[in-house]
């Protein structure tokens, strides 16, 4: 049986919120426009020091970022930590964490793509619901949808006290639950084989990515096949696929590689829900159990991800 992880506090208006710049370096400009949805919704702001440090093409140095990190983990006056944006640079922060450190203060971490590598970390080293959701100098700053924004902050408050998505289509039928696991389709492949790999036995996998060729998802699906990850799930979700400048031939070969890659597998797989790089970025609870239904085409969730 898979162990629930744990379920981080639930924010109250006033918190304090730690805005964080674990990858890459920030616009200020995009920065200061998300930090006001951030403060729209009820929180205060606490921003990193480094958040626009540049080392290169990331927002410091591998340490600094890292120990930044840990620190407002530790800090009992951050709330919550909510990525600033991605790109790259997560994964190399992994072996500088101490992950059981983290368990010790649990507390609502919100980020996608790349922060996809701490996201599952913080799922099986820190056994800590952790939210695959938008980004504050990328989605906040280019302006969340009003659904977006109220599911985000009634989930971390505790007003979502459960809720559905529904898919595009079903690619395989069936009907499944486990621990929602996965993210940005590229970070989950890279994570295969290092210490920080999820764990993919008896889990439902969301998966989604942007600016691929079609032929480079099937490589990566290939990998995840052949690695005996997706055999071991109990059912698969994908979210947004954006190819390449929206190419409609590239889209079509995108979900013939989906279906191909998934047939045999024995569990549903839906393709379409709102999470992602995609027009609307719903956030999702990993580490939470979740079904998946191919006959409703529905991912559902029937807890509240904070306690």
């Amino acid at each position: 049986m898979d162990r629930i992880a744990l379920k981080p506090p639930a924010l109250r208006a006033g918190d304090t919120v730690g805005v964080v710049a674990p990858a890459a370096a920030i616009e200020r400009s995009h920065l200061e426009r998300g930090l006001e949805v951030v403060r729209a919704m009820g929180f205060r702001v606490r921003v990193s020091e480094r958040a626009l440090s540049r080392d290169g093409v990331l927002a410091g140095t591998d340490a600094e970022r890292a120990r930044e990190l840990q620190a407002y983990f530790a800090d009992p006056e951050v709330r919550a930590i909510f990525v600033a944006r991605g790109g790259y640079g997560c994964g190399r922060l992994l072996p500088l964490l101490d992950f059981e450190a983290i368990a010790l203060t649990p507390k609502p971490f919100l980020g996608f793509s790349d922060a996809t590598f701490l996201l599952n970390a913080l799922v099986d080293k820190s056994s800590m619901v952790a939210f695959h959701g938008p980004m504050v100098a990328m989605d906040f700053a280019r302006g969340l949808g009003r659904r977006g924004f109220d599911h985000l902050r009634k989930l971390l408050t505790g007003e979502l006290r459960g809720f559905e998505l529904s898919a595009r289509e079903a690619v395989h039928p069936g009907a499944a639950e486990g621990l929602l696991i996965g993210g940005c389709l590229s970070v989950v492949v890279a994570m295969l084989g290092t210490p920080w790999a999820p764990s993919f036995d008896g889990r439902i996998l969301f998966l989604e990515d942007t600016g691929e060729k079609a032929y480079r998802i099937d490589r990566m699906l290939v990998q995840l096949r052949q690695s005996g990850a997706l055999s071991r799930c109990a059912g698969l979700v994908f979210g947004a696929i954006r190819p390449i400048e929206g190419d409609e031939g590239e889209a079509r070969l995108i979900m013939r590689f989906i279906a191909e890659q998934t047939e045999g597998l024995g569990c549903p797989v839906l393709f379409g829900i709102e999470a992602g790089h995609g027009s609307e970025n719903l956030t999702l609870p990993f580490g939470l159990p979740v079904r998946v239904d191919a006959s409703s085409r529905r991912l559902i969730v029937s807890e509240a991800a904070v306690s």
